[in-house]
């Protein structure tokens, strides 16, 4: 009896492992995750930014990417408050925690800017830059 009782609490506990129960807010649905090798040394440090999750639901361990998932959602949810558009992790994920350090990364004027037309060559031809969509 003992085992069938243990049988199906593992049948109810192991979808759920599977559950996401982090949303992404609309604001933070545009901070981008940078890789954490990338340079960011172009950008502003907004500040540092520690979230958790739960990685196990009693003795079962949920799925790795998905608590991943999670952390990473609730780093880009939290940055919006530090006026940040971008988040690289700090290290790597421990114990259903992880930190990461808030950016704001900005557009050079170079980039948008659209440059001028330039004089007319000898043969009366002129050139455009081409324009990226």
């Amino acid at each position: 009896m003992r085992h069938k009782t243990r049988f199906a609490a593992l049948l109810v506990l192991l979808p759920l492992t599977a559950c996401t129960w982090v949303t992404m807010t609309p604001a933070g649905q545009s901070v981008r995750v940078a890789r954490a090798d990338e340079d960011l040394s172009g950008c502003t440090r907004r500040g540092e930014i520690g979230v958790s999750v739960k990685d196990r639901l009693g003795p079962i361990e949920r799925n790795r990417i998905k608590v991943i998932d999670e952390l990473e959602m609730l780093a880009r949810n939290e940055a919006v408050g530090l006026n940040a558009n971008t988040v690289q992790p700090k290290a790597a994920p421990d114990d259903g925690e992880q930190r990461f350090l808030a950016y704001a990364c900005g557009v050079t004027p170079a980039n948008t800017a659209v440059a001028a037309p330039p004089a007319q060559a000898d043969n009366g031809a002129q050139t455009y830059p081409v324009q990226e969509r």
